[in-house]
């Protein structure tokens, strides 16, 4: 069996950092990785849909994690997504990734097109190949990929020794279940929804990795000390606090990135700028729900922790 245990933990999904006109911001990209760091995760997801990966061009990418590595320096565990619409910029991508030393990469499906299974495995094994010493995981995300994973994909999937696991995005926390006792010990499963934290955990994921983390990792390490203790009244209790956290952020006229990267100015003094168009800024009232979900993570903090 290989050892997962680097994956095993919480791993926050990186946002995108851009300075005032727009541009990656490197020192906002090294300055969200020291940040991390302190607060004590197992890692980071690099250039997945929280780092609006989808509006970048490969240079950005590239850009983006040189700049998480050279500020990691080892210290976490890095997981770079580097799928593009195209299977030659993925390619490059992560050849670039395991050039830095990444400890593996990702990749949702192809988008748009609905692609035939055998398609998509090709692509996802072409991205592999160019990273041919690097971990592999599969992006499960179909409420946006618009295609899902299949256990027949995920079979055919684990003839590449390079997989190690899936990154499930879907909503039916059974996917879960369903992957760990098709895969077993030797792979790992990753809760994505941040809302079904502790049910991801409880039913089979080892890992977790979710966009919301970064605005309260205290929380989520502490829901996950929680998990691990079997203290399940407390894990609900603040899964719950947790969850209408996240309800008041998506509750902005904005993008709730865009809210997040405000409460980690407000609440941790990092400057991380706006999103990236077409994803809409935060409108003027929406102030009002960075500060109130601001001092819901405060207040949260201050009774959990």
């Amino acid at each position: 069996m290989r050892n997962l245990d680097k994956y095993k933990g919480v791993i926050p999904a990186f946002y995108a950092c851009y300075d005032k006109d727009g541009n990656i911001s490197p020192e906002g990209v090294q300055a969200l990785t020291r940040y991390f760091i302190e607060k004590g995760v197992k890692g980071v997801y690099v250039n997945g849909s929280s780092g609006e990966c989808i509006y970048q061009s490969v240079e950005d990418k590239k850009t983006v994690l040189e700049n998480v590595m050279e500020a990691a320096e080892g210290r976490l565990t890095v997981i770079a997504h580097v799928a593009c619409n195209n299977t030659e910029d993925s390619k490059i991508l992560a050849a670039h990734a395991e050039k830095l030393g990444v400890d593996a990469i990702a990749a949702i499906p192809p988008i748009y097109f609905h692609l035939p299974e055998y398609a998509i495995a090709e692509y996802w094994n072409d991205i592999s190949a160019a990273a041919p010493e690097t971990d592999f995981v599969i992006y499960n995300i179909p409420q946006l990929a618009g295609v899902a994973l299949t256990m027949d994909l995920f079979a055919e999937m684990r003839k590449n020794p390079r997989v190690i696991g899936v990154k499930n995005s879907s909503m039916p926390v059974q996917d879960i279940q369903m992957f760990k006792a098709a895969a077993g010990e030797d792979y790992i499963i990753f809760n994505g929804p941040d809302e079904q934290f502790m049910s991801g955990r409880v039913i089979g994921a080892e890992g977790a990795i979710g966009g919301t983390y970064g605005a309260m990792p205290e929380l989520f390490l502490k829901l996950d000390e929680l998990v691990k203790a079997g203290e399940m009244e407390a894990a609900r209790d603040l899964q719950y606090a947790i969850n209408s956290i996240i309800y008041k952020m998506c509750s902005a006229h904005g993008n709730m990135y865009g809210v997040i990267k405000e409460i980690l100015k407000k609440n941790e003094g990092l400057e991380l700028g706006g999103v990236r168009r077409p994803l809409p800024s935060l409108a003027g009232s929406d102030m009002a729900v960075v500060e109130e979900a601001a001092q819901m993570i405060m207040d949260a903090k201050a009774k959990y922790l």
